[in-house]
């Protein structure tokens, strides 16, 4: 039930929603449309850290912010750096970017927006420090309410993460939920865009 589809009623009734909970909507066809529109979005020569997430990975938005040098690529930066010798330096660089891409575990009709988290990295940026943050979030991620939006991360989104993280880290234990951001409303007025895409993107 947690990797089908919305509904065109659902996403017409989240995209109001999160409207009124002051977050600007863009509804995409797919991955490649989702694609165009954060480009779209996002000036050349900007400073733009890519967080991790498959969604970013699978559009190819990762790769285009990070290896086209057409971005200042927080992400590269990071790269660049020793993660004892600069930990502090690192810290800094990815809790406020002037732009940052992710996605999101859920989202609920009412226009409540989860990130679930193992270290909390990315989620400084999330709730405030980005100066421009865009969600990009396949449909199937829309959920009725926020205690069935706990569900689909516990019992959903968390598994196939451990499986990744097993065969990509070699972690046998799996992934952890330490951290749960909700956004429920942004008082910033255009400071977050969400796109949601029509189709099955990310966990």
């Amino acid at each position: 039930m947690f990797n089908q589809l919305a509904t065109q009623e659902s996403i017409e009734k989240t995209k109001a929603a999160m409207e009124t909970n002051g977050f600007s909507v863009i509804v995409a066809k797919d991955g490649a449309e989702a694609k165009e529109k954060v480009l779209e979005l996002v000036p050349k020569g900007a400073e733009v850290f890519a967080l991790s997430s498959e969604t970013l990975k699978q559009t190819g938005i990762t790769k285009e912010i990070d290896e086209s040098g057409n971005y200042s690529s927080i992400r590269a930066k990071l790269n660049s750096l020793d993660r004892q010798k600069d930990a502090v330096e690192m810290r800094k660089l990815g809790a406020a970017p002037d732009y940052a891409i992710g996605s999101a575990h859920a989202v609920t009709e009412d226009g409540k927006i989860l990130i679930a988290s193992n270290t909390g990295s990315q989620l400084p940026a999330d709730s405030y420090g980005a100066g421009q943050l865009i969600l990009v979030i396949g449909t199937q991620k829309i959920t009725k309410d926020e205690a069935e939006a706990q569900k689909r991360i516990r019992e959903y989104v968390l598994p196939l993460e451990s499986a990744r993280m097993n065969k990509q880290y070699n972690m046998t234990a799996g992934s952890v939920i330490r951290k749960l951001l909700t956004l429920y409303s942004e008082f910033n007025a255009k400071r977050i865009t969400v796109i949601l895409v029509n189709e099955v993107l990310g966990f």
